[in-house]
């Protein structure tokens, strides 16, 4: 068996076209502001591609970049002025932040209505209890992915292995409320293998390069890789899990380009509702 790739690139570029399409049709432009604290050369390349982004499909971006020895409280003023300014529709706090920043306290300043990127608490509430509100743009965007491909979830296992709070807490949330069965799995798990034999669903988001080997796969099974390591190497065992299951991400063009689309998706959405 090989499996058929999940083509995260084409089903994201429609997606874009879809976005660009709405933003035409608003009286104004929706403005995503991206803040930027410290100089990580990764973080500005992501940056720069989601402003990049922005601007193929005619959404404003103001970036607010800031110095490393920047403190939480400094941070939180930043982010509570742009959740005040109603030019802004849309906040992105580039993360990881600087070790000596509380990021839970610098994501909670973002006003709910501009958490476009998904990472406050009222954000995740919504996702939990099936409200309308911002998803999370990863597992958003895998969701979006499995409903590309017509995955079907009801009464599926699924299996997710990382607990972060704005990847693997959440997307375990949408996938039980689509009525999947859902297993978290983390670093003290113990039976790792055993687990993700059993899963007719599996998300890999522990940010350990091909933890997840490719033996493990139950045949069949649908692979989603939301890791991404030095060298274009995801959190699954590529090579091996191809080989058995019958849906996989790549790393790169999986699940990499749905998280910026959806991200401008909800950028566009939350212009709309401030209309």
């Amino acid at each position: 068996m090989t499996a058929r790739i999940m083509d995260g690139t084409a089903v994201a570029a429609r997606m874009l076209a879809e976005t660009e399409q709405l933003v035409r049709g608003l009286e104004r432009q929706p403005v995503l502001a991206t803040v930027l604290v410290g100089d990580d050369p990764a973080s500005q390349t992501y940056v720069r591609m989601k402003r990049s982004r922005c601007a193929k499909i005619g959404i404003g971006s103001r970036s607010v970049e800031l110095p490393a020895s920047t403190t939480t409280a400094e941070l939180v003023a930043v982010i509570r002025e742009l959740s005040e300014d109603p030019g802004v529709h849309g906040i992105l706090l580039q993360h990881p932040v600087p070790a000596h920043i509380d990021e839970r306290a610098a994501f909670e300043a973002i006003a709910p209505a501009k958490d476009v990127d998904g990472v406050t608490m009222a954000s995740f509430a919504a996702m939990s209890f099936g409200e309308r509100g911002f998803q999370s743009c990863t597992p958003g965007g895998i969701l979006r992915l499995l409903d590309a491909y017509e995955v079907p979830l009801r009464g599926r296992r699924a299996v997710v292995v990382g607990r972060s709070p704005i990847l693997g807490k959440p997307v375990g949330m949408l996938l039980l409320e689509r009525d999947a069965t859902v297993t978290y799995c983390h670093s003290k798990t113990v039976g790792l293998p055993e687990i993700v034999a059993e899963a007719d669903v599996v998300v890999a988001a522990v940010g350990r390069p091909e933890l997840v080997r490719g033996s493990w796969i139950k045949p069949g099974a649908v692979v989603l890789d939301a890791g991404y390591n030095p060298g274009n190497v995801g959190d699954v065992e590529y090579g091996a899990a191809a080989e058995r299951a019958g849906l996989i991400t790549p790393v790169p063009g999986g699940v990499g380009p749905m998280t910026i689309a959806l991200l401008l998706e909800q950028t566009a959405g939350a212009a709309q509702r401030a209309r």
